[in-house]
């Protein structure tokens, strides 16, 4: 058996903010992170080009989309599809990644050229495993 460096960026502190870009282009958001928008049920997706940040804006609009509980189990993670988003935009879902928001004028910010890191779960693992045999 291998053994594997931890990176401490592969299991954020529980109080730090944290959003990540799934493949498919879903958004997991953490509690803490969704507190920093006021807990927004719903949402704009705003998307800067020039410098490729995504903002998510508390909105009641009819083009506003909706954020759920990631679990019945009431973790405190919320989840948004946005896939057609991250298509229109080209941004890149190939690979999950985290990223730590940042609040600007009442919007949760993700900097997408800013500090990230991979997201492997235990599918991604386990389908790895199974290329190598």
């Amino acid at each position: 058996m291998a053994f594997e460096v931890f990176d401490k960026k592969m299991a954020p502190l529980a109080k730090a903010p944290s959003v990540t870009i799934q493949k498919r282009g879903i958004f997991s958001i953490s509690q803490t992170a969704h507190k920093m928008f006021g807990n927004a049920e719903t949402v704009e997706l705003l998307f800067d080009k020039d410098n490729k940040v995504i903002a998510l804006r508390p909105s009641t609009g009819p083009h506003a989309y909706s954020l759920r509980p990631q679990s019945a189990r009431n973790t405190g993670q919320m989840i948004l599809s946005a896939t057609a988003f991250t298509q229109y935009y080209d941004i890149d879902t190939t690979v999950s990644r985290r990223y730590k928001p940042y609040e600007q004028d009442g919007m949760l910010c993700i900097d997408l050229n800013g500090p990230s890191a991979l997201v492997r779960g235990n599918r991604s693992k386990r389908d790895d495993t199974a290329d190598s045999e």
